[in-house]
């Protein structure tokens, strides 16, 4: 499962935290030519291994991680991932400054900085300034982890990618693929683009949506439902600013909804984050609650606790959704590329079945 220069896939990451430790960790573990497969969808998708990806810019606006490379700075404080890979490769790309805009909440800079942003009192990059490195570094594709609710640093990036002429891979709730006139953008320009909202591997979207998938087809009528997410990431800290959950609840909510078998009147569910514990460090736990109604109208509930390592969840997912970015490029393929979007993501432009759209996505990857 090495990696080849000739196959190479080269990427730029957005953010160095959590969710890129995870990735990085991933690239150097399943990059060592092993059989073992855990963990991954898929082992190859279009001749690209999981080594072939080669991570060479990215960008941050903690002090602690600037100037360092990537291989480093994905274990500074506030990162607070489970360390799985012991020997991670240098990477060869220094993080540099990236632009602040609305990526930090005012109330982060409030807490201890081991649980917080400490952020820079560098000069930040200009527009053309990132476009330069994108092309100088030759980026193939750029992945999005900027934090929850990072409206205009997001659409900073994505427009740095439209003109760069990368992908992109948009991870988080800031609607950019799913927005018609962003989408229209990429597909004229020719530039693929997967998102929004990164889905995660087994997360409490999927399993609310499976679980809510299997109340449709088995004829049991749905009535109310709550997931409550508690974590203590800064991710969840972040979104103790609750004006800046709006996307992500619209995200976390729609695709639960667009596999029931009914919408739900807003007052009978709830879905999405619900408070920042610090203990619980990367550990994510869902409660999850679902009442309905049975033959006869007898009524039943289902309830769950899911505990997971937040970003990990979201590693593997973030592998494919990069390879399948660079075989849109390959094959000279803009804008949205619906199948993975539909697959890896919670607010893709259409929404489908968890089925479909990995019959769709198969398809995709097969393609001549």
């Amino acid at each position: 499962m090495g990696g080849s220069a000739a196959r190479e896939i080269r990427v730029g990451l957005v953010g160095v935290g959590n969710c890129a430790s995870s990735l990085v960790q991933g690239l150097s573990l399943y990059g060592r030519g092993s059989n073992d497969h855990t963990g991954l969808m898929h082992a190859d998708i279009g001749g690209y291994a999981p080594g072939d990806i080669r991570v060479v810019a990215a960008w941050d606006v903690d002090k602690r991680k600037l100037d360092t490379d990537v291989s480093e700075a994905i274990f500074a404080s506030p990162n607070c991932t489970t360390r799985f890979c012991d020997a991670v490769k240098p990477t060869g790309a220094r993080v540099r400054m990236g632009r602040v805009l609305d990526g930090v909440a005012e109330h982060m800079r409030a807490h201890p900085p081991e649980r917080s942003f400490v952020v820079a009192e560098a000069a930040e990059p200009s527009m053309d300034e990132v476009v330069e490195h994108l092309r100088e570094a030759r980026v193939e594709v750029l992945v999005n982890y900027l934090p929850v609710g990072s409206q205009a640093a997001t659409e900073f990036y994505a427009e740095c990618a439209l003109r760069a002429g990368a992908a992109f891979v948009n991870a988080i709730p800031v609607f950019i693929a799913s927005d018609p006139a962003w989408a229209s953008r990429f597909e004229e320009a020719g530039v693929p683009i997967i998102g929004d909202d990164i889905k995660a591997q087994l997360g409490a979207t999927i399993v609310h949506r499976v679980l809510t998938d299997l109340f449709a087809k088995r004829g049991v009528r749905l009535e109310r439902t709550y997931q409550l997410n508690t974590g203590g990431n800064t991710d969840f800290l972040n979104m103790l600013e609750r004006t800046r959950l709006a996307s992500k609840k619209r995200s976390k909510t729609e695709a639960v909804q667009s596999v029931a078998a009914r919408r739900l009147e807003s007052e009978n569910i709830h879905v999405g984050p619900s408070d920042y514990v610090a203990w619980q460090n990367d550990n994510k736990v869902c409660f999850l609650r679902m009442e309905g109604q049975l033959f006869g109208g007898v009524p039943m509930n289902l309830e769950l606790r899911l505990s997971v390592e937040d970003s990990p969840n979201s590693a593997g997912v973030a592998i494919d959704m990069i390879r399948c970015a660079k075989l849109a490029l390959d094959r000279k393929i803009g804008g949205v590329i619906n199948p993975a979007s539909a697959y890896f993501c919670k607010h893709p432009p259409r929404q489908v079945s968890d089925d479909y759209a990995h019959a769709e996505l198969q398809r995709f990857i097969g393609a001549a």
